[in-house]
């Protein structure tokens, strides 16, 4: 997979959009960090390549909600006691 700086994406546009069909993807970098992902597509394949960037997003994203219960401990909660959380949040929500 190949890099590229933000400033070489400015810079160097036309070099980069002809690489990418080969490359498939590309991460751009600032600051020597990963910012985003540039990946090729077309009319056949963007619905699918939507989908599956949409399907990643949501696996992080219930991990990363996983983590944070179990780093607040709520990871080990019983169904009765999950139960009993929904019930108070929706009676405060009534009010």
């Amino acid at each position: 997979m190949k890099f590229v700086s933000v400033r070489d994406l400015r810079g160097k546009s036309a070099d980069i959009w002809r690489e990418l069909p080969d490359e498939r993807e590309m991460v751009i970098t600032s600051n020597g960090r990963p910012v985003a992902i540039l990946a090729a597509v077309n009319e056949s394949n963007l619905e699918e390549s939507l989908a599956a960037f949409r399907r990643a997003r949501a696996i992080d994203a219930v991990a990363s909600l996983q983590r944070r219960s179990v780093t607040a401990g709520t990871d080990e909660l019983t169904a009765d006691e999950i139960a009993t959380e929904i019930a108070a949040v929706r009676e405060a929500r009534s009010r």
